[in-house]
Parts: C-alpha cells; structure tokens; sequence
C-alpha cells in the first residue's frame, strides 16, 4: 500500500482559510461527513480531540497530524488542508502549522492496525523536505496528491 492508493482529493482542501485549530477540524470532519467517511461530525471530533489531549500531534515543518480512532468512521480516510498562513498548533518546534492531516480510523482491531500503517506510510513521505515544500505551495489537491506520488 501506498499513501496515493488511500488519498481522496474529495476530501483534500487547499487555501483553508480558517484560523483556528478548531475550525480546521470542524472543516475536515465535514468533508469526511460530506463525503461518506464517517457518520457523526461532533463525535467523530470528540474521539480527535480525546487523542489531541494525550500529545501533541504538530510534528514540525508546519505540519500536523491530528487523528483518533473512532466508531464514527464508516470508511479509512485522510483529509488534507493546506492554507496561507500558520494555525496555532501546539508542535514539537513550538511553530504554528499549514498542513493538516486527519486520519479517519475506525476504533476496531482492523482500525488500530490501519491507524498504525497509515502514520507509518506518511511519516517517511512528510519526512521528506521536498514532499513538504510541495505541500505548502500546492494550488489545488491535485498537486497534494501529486506531493504524495
């Protein structure tokens, strides 16, 4: 598996233009929600928030990967926003982010097992300085998903 096998550019935004880490959410969850990924946006984002408290879940790099394995997720998914500016964000370099991935794991084995994989896939992609900085000036979610390739 690889992470372009698992992105779905319905649930990919780029130019986010909220200014809090609560909006990012609430936009992310409601595209998986439009789009079928889970069923329940509040308690989807309850089960993120409960793992937002055990650590912080901003790398570095402006980049954050917030995540929670839930009984709200119908299907695995990765919701991507990207903006213009920074997001406070509580981070290991003290830095607000611009890249926000959410990954949508079910609360099962099969989920915990995925949820292991999918951080695995993306840690050695966003570990990439050049994947980054195409990242932070990608246009549209093509060029996120091309980021990705």
């Amino acid at each position: 598996m690889n992470v372009t096998e698992i992105l779905d550019s319905q649930i990919i935004k780029t130019h986010l233009q909220a200014k809090t880490k609560e909006e990012v959410l609430n936009e992310l969850a409601c595209m998986l929600k439009e789009n079928d990924y889970i069923t329940n946006q509040e308690g989807f984002i309850k089960d993120v928030y409960a793992r937002e408290a055990e650590g912080q879940t901003g790398i570095g790099n402006y980049i954050a990967i917030p995540h929670g394995k839930s009984s709200y997720v119908k299907k695995i998914g990765v919701a991507i926003a990207t903006t213009d500016h920074e997001i406070p964000w509580e981070s290991l370099d003290d830095q607000g982010v611009k890249v926000i991935i959410l990954f949508a794991v079910g609360d099962d084995i099969q989920g915990a097992q995925e949820h292991l994989k999918f951080l695995a896939l993306f840690a050695r992609k966003i570990g990439n300085d050049e994947v980054v900085s195409k990242l932070l000036h990608a246009e549209d979610p093509n060029a996120v998903l091309s980021a990705f390739a």
